[in-house]
């Protein structure tokens, strides 16, 4: 019996695991996949039970079960009734936009499509290859215990007065700096307009616009997007206007009700991510204070049921930068924008390579954009203490060389799960040079060899005894960078009863075959740590063995952007990187993050609380939003300022942390960012320093 598949080239090895499960099974995956979602008739298929406890009988009972279980047969059709979200590289600038693609900038465009209609994609000439969007991890700050005191409100205060003259034109105060930027959040959990840390002076939130991508209680956008020859008007979601939030502000103090009654997200969590990432970038007592502010919330739900219908991955992020860069364009009172993003997933070849951020780098050729993103929380190499378990999410990363044919190296790969077995899927992605040719073997926990596997072969869908689904891929020439790819997934059985994958140390074994370069890179991209049910705990992570994982080059793939800022947490009060900062550099030897900035212990709104009104949260999720406040600034002063300008002037005036010197450093960049000096750099590029008035003089040497 053939598989429709099999007569399809163009398919990335994740895409082709998804379409090789039929509807049963991707009910399942849909929970953990955010690429993946059900159609609304086939939303209402049963997910199988979760076998597996941590009990003696009750491992008696999953060896039963497993004795019972039976490989289904081959699939004779494609499912219509499973959505994917994709990204398509097509094969030159010039080619004729396929049909099934909604969304295009430069050679990279975006889809959702059912599996059944891949092949349409896959048949088209001018497409050369078709990836699964990487679905988008919550994000992981750590929470502070105490009630915070309210943040000074003028603490940035230095950075947004003073007077400046421009040679040519009238002397220019700039107490409204800000005015003429918009500060784009890309982000979750909500947005508390309501917050007192986002009013201006007339008790108007600045808030203009809202995306939820999730909600339903208001229009979806629409705004029509065009980016090169493709283009779709937004048709998902909520869109909460500037008139709804004052609607909503307005009439809830007469009609007795919350402001969000009347202009409701689907999100609205305590503490909202998003909200604290705002309130550091433009809030009140934040960096840009004065400017407007637009949110794109990506869907992110808790229930198993409701991901298995919604997508949050990376394309939601491509949806929600075209929607800012369109929202910011339609508005004749902003000259700039800076765009902040706090997700990210570990996934791709940490290249630049990678079709996000190709199309984002297409999109920062223009002026007046800035996109800061943080860098991750993956850096952690060890426990702090007992029951320390935040270095699993650091250990994700290994790399070494094979010196030349027939030699070999082990990857110890850990599955943990809640000990016993794991229900997520684990995937391990190997670059390396194209001079080279690797052979691939894996070993189980048992020590059952599967491989050699060599360059240009597959091994897909393998069922072990212990009902561990293994695939192998070995790609030659990657259509993205040309480089070599091995890609392994551990998935779960996916039938009735769900079996997980066993835990333990699972081997990879790399053999050269042709070597003239040897380098290889390896990251884990899989769940990152949960607490709570027992449900929950097996979808622990991955991770490298403490004799496989390498210290370096753990940022978050979508940070490795050539046009992006990519930022790490400084410990301003003990002057150190944050133990928990991903490093850099990129796969290619790039020079990533750029910059640290203060993202430890900081305090900035609490959404939806109105008892707590501000908290403490730790992250480059919070260092991030600093420098796209910073940034915003510098692109009021200056709205033609390129996203290179604004990257370079950020490195050259960046302060070295003490004991380093001016060198790049893998964890903490160029340095600290310095506000002061950036906007004193700025208007240097526009007029002599001389032309400076006193008061503007004073600003710039000072800088809180």
């Amino acid at each position: 019996m053939a598989n429709p598949l099999d007569q399809m080239r163009k398919l990335h090895s994740r895409l082709r695991c998804v379409a090789n499960g039929d509807s049963d099974v991707n009910a399942v995956r849909a929970q953990q996949n955010g690429a993946v979602r059900l159609k609304p008739a086939a939303q209402k298929l049963r997910v199988p039970d979760i076998i597996g406890m941590t009990t003696d009988d009750s491992i008696k009972q999953v060896k039963s079960a497993i004795k019972d279980i039976a490989r289904g047969p081959k699939q004779e059709s494609l499912p219509q009734d499973v959505e994917v979200s994709v990204f398509v590289l097509l094969n030159r600038v010039s080619a004729k936009t396929p049909e099934l693609v909604r969304r295009r900038n430069g050679r990279v465009g975006s889809a959702v499509v059912s599996i059944a209609d891949l092949h349409k994609l896959d048949s088209d000439p001018s497409v050369q290859a078709i990836e699964l969007a990487e679905t988008l991890r919550a994000p992981d700050p750590r929470i502070g215990a105490a009630v915070p005191t309210k943040p000074d409100r003028d603490r940035y205060a230095a950075f947004n007065s003073g007077t400046v003259t421009i040679p040519g034109s009238k002397s220019r105060s700039i107490n409204d700096i800000g005015k003429n930027v918009l500060i784009g959040i890309i982000d979750v959990g909500g947005i508390d307009f309501a917050h007192e840390d986002f009013m201006d002076d007339a008790g108007n939130s600045r808030i203009i616009r809202i995306w939820d991508q999730g909600g339903d209680a208001f229009d979806p956008p629409q705004l029509a997007i065009t980016e090169g020859k493709a283009g779709r008007t937004v048709a998902r979601g909520s869109e909460i206007k500037a008139e709804d939030i004052a609607f909503a502000l307005k009439e809830a103090k007469a009609a007795r009700v919350s402001p969000y009654d009347l202009a409701p997200q689907s999100q609205q969590v305590r503490g909202s991510h998003a909200t604290h990432v705002a309130s550091i970038a433009a809030g009140r007592s934040g960096l840009c204070k004065r400017a407007k502010i637009a949110a794109v919330l990506v869907s992110l739900p808790d229930a198993d049921n409701d991901r298995r219908k919604s997508f949050y991955d990376t394309t939601s992020i491509v949806d929600g930068l075209a929607y800012l860069f369109a929202l910011a364009e339609a508005d004749n009172e902003i000259a700039a924008i800076s765009i902040n993003i706090s997700l990210g997933t570990n996934g791709g070849a940490h290249d630049g390579s990678e079709l996000l951020s190709r199309w984002i780098d297409v999109s920062m050729t223009e002026p007046g954009r800035s996109i800061c993103v943080a860098a991750g929380n993956s850096g952690q190499e060890a426990p702090e203490f007992e029951g320390d378990t935040g270095f699993w999410s650091g250990r994700v990363h290994s790399s070494g060389r094979i010196p030349s044919a027939a030699l070999r190296r082990d990857l110890e790969w850990v599955v943990v799960g809640n000990g016993i077995e794991d229900v997520s899927e684990n995937e391990l992605e190997i670059w390396y040079s194209a001079q080279d040719e690797f052979d691939v073997e894996l070993f189980t926990p048992s020590g059952r060899r599967i491989g050699p596997i060599s360059p240009g072969q597959r091994v897909e869908n393998l069922l072990l005894a212990d009902r561990t689904i293994v695939s192998v891929y070995s790609v030659l020439s990657d259509p993205k960078n040309g480089d070599n790819r091995i890609s392994i997934y551990l998935s779960p059985y996916m039938g009735e009863p769900i079996v997980g994958i066993t835990a333990g140390t699972w081997k990879v074994r790399l053999t050269g075959k042709v070597v003239r370069n040897g380098a290889y890179h390896a990251w884990i991209e899989r769940d990152d740590p949960a607490r709570g049910s027992v449900r929950t705990q097996w979808r622990l992570p991955s991770f490298f063995g403490p004799d496989t994982f390498v210290d370096n080059s753990t940022l978050s793939s979508l940070a490795c952007g050539p046009r992006v800022t990519g930022v790490a947490n400084l410990d301003e009060a003990r002057e150190l990187l944050n133990i928990s900062s991903s490093q850099g550099p990129t796969r290619d030897g790039r020079m990533k993050p750029e910059i640290a900035a203060p993202g430890t212990k900081i305090v900035a709104a609490c959404g939806f609380d109105p008892q707590s009104k501000w908290i403490e949260m730790t992250g480059t999720s919070m260092a991030s939003p600093f420098v796209t406040g910073v940034a915003g600034l510098m692109l009021s002063l200056n709205p033609q300022l390129t996203a290179a300008q604004i990257g370079g002037i950020i490195q050259r005036t960046s302060r070295p942390l003490p004991g380093l010197g001016y060198e790049w450093q893998n964890g903490s960049g160029f340095g600290v960012i310095d506000p002061a000096a950036c906007l004193r750099e700025v208007l240097r590029m526009v007029q002599p320093v001389d032309d400076l008035t006193d008061s503007l003089q004073k600003l710039m040497k000072g800088g809180a």
